[in-house]
C-alpha cells in the first residue's frame, strides 16, 4: 500500500489545525498518479483527482484505516476514469499460451543474460513514456489489476474488494497482465531477434517448463503451497531457460513498479481553501450530510 494514504489516515486521525492542507495533496498526489497510470490523459487524471476529492470529504473522517480508505477512494478513481472511456471492453481475454515465450526469444533472453548493464535496467527519463504506452496498452481487465496490484502496491484481497473479483480471479489476471506487460516492454525496446530458418523445427517446451510459465506470479509472490514452491524451485535452479525468463519478467515488473506520476502543478489556493472549508463543515455538521451520500 502507498505510504502516502497511510500518512494521509495518520493525518486525519490527529485533525490538527493546518493539516488537513498535506492530508489532501497526498491524496490527490494518490489519485492522479493511479488516474494516469489508468487512463493516461493529464486533464483526465487532473479532473480525477479533483473529483474524487470532493467525493470523498463526506466520508474521510469515518475511513478510520489506510485499507479502507484505499478501498473508497481507488474504487471512485476507478470509476471515474471508466465513465470517460465510452469504448472500454472487458471481453478481450487473453489465453496464457499467446503470452510465454517463444523458443527464438528465450534464446535470446539467454544470450543476453548476464551481459546486460545493471544501469541501463533503471527506468530513465527517456523510458517513462514507452513504458507507460506499454502499461497503456493491456486490456482494461488486465491493467486495472496490474495497476492496482504491483504499481499501487495492494494486495490481493484488497484488489478483489475494489473490483468485485474473486482473489482467484485477480491472480489469474495478475500473472496475464504481467507477462502482456513484459511482451509490450519487449516489443517498445525494440530488440531484433533473429527469426529461426523456416526448415528448422520448433522445439516444444518441456512439460515441466509448462507448468513454470503458468505458475510464475504464484511462484514470486511466494503464495504456493510450500511443496509446489519446493518443486518449481528445484526446477528453476537447474534449468537456465527458466531462470532467464523469471528474471526477465522480474525486470519488467520492477520497471512498472517504478513509475510513478506527478501532479504537474500544486493544487489552487481557492481550491485547497474550498476543500478545507467544505471537510471542516461536514465535520462539525454531519447530520446535515446524510442527505447527500
Amino acid at each position: 500500500m502507498r505510504s502516502e494514504l497511510e500518512k494521509a489516515v495518520e493525518i486525519l486521525a490527529k485533525d490538527e489545525a493546518g493539516s488537513l492542507d498535506e492530508a489532501l495533496l497526498l491524496l490527490r498526489r494518490t489519485v492522479f498518479s493511479f488516474a494516469m497510470k489508468v487512463c493516461g490523459q493529464e486533464q483526465d487524471a487532473e479532473d480525477t483527482a479533483q473529483e474524487v476529492l470532493f467525493k470523498s470529504l463526506p466520508h474521510l473522517d469515518r475511513l478510520a484505516d489506510a485499507r479502507a480508505l484505499s478501498a473508497w477512494l481507488y474504487r471512485s478513481a476507478m470509476n471515474r476514469c471508466w465513465q470517460n472511456r465510452r469504448k472500454v471492453s472487458y471481453r478481450r481475454e487473453v489465453a496464457l499460451d499467446d503470452l510465454v515465450p517463444t523458443e527464438a526469444e528465450l534464446s535470446g533472453l539467454l544470450e543476453d543474460k548476464g551481459t546486460a548493464d545493471p544501469e541501463s535496467q533503471s527506468l530513465h527519463r527517456e523510458d517513462q513514456e514507452r513504458l507507460h504506452a506499454a502499461v497503456l496498452r493491456l486490456p482494461p481487465q488486465y491493467r486495472i489489476v496490474l495497476v492496482l496490484h504491483d504499481m499501487e502496491e495492494l494486495d490481493t484481497e484488497l484488489v478483489a474488494k475494489i473490483l468485485s473479483l474473486a482473489p482467484g480471479t485477480v491472480r489469474v489476471r495478475l500473472h496475464r497482465a504481467r507477462l502482456l506487460v513484459r511482451k509490450e516492454i519487449s516489443k517498445a525496446g525494440n530488440v531484433p531477434r533473429a527469426p529461426r530458418p523456416s526448415n528448422t523445427p520448433a522445439k516444444s517446451r518441456p512439460l515441466e517448463c509448462q507448468k513454470i510459465f503458468a505458475n510464475l506470479s504464484e511462484y514470486m509472490d511466494d503464495v504456493l503451497p510450500i511443496e509446489s514452491c519446493e518443486r518449481m524451485r528445484s526446477h528453476i535452479e537447474t534449468c537456465p531457460t527458466c531462470l532467464a525468463f523469471i528474471d526477465d519478467l522480474k525486470r519488467a515488473i520492477d520497471r512498472c513498479r517504478s513509475l510513478e506520476f506527478c501532479p504537474p502543478t500544486d493544487a489552487p489556493p481557492a481550491l485547497k481553501r474550498l476543500l478545507t472549508e467544505e471537510y471542516r463543515r461536514l465535520v462539525q455538521h454531519p447530520s446535515g450530510n446524510q442527505g447527500r451520500r
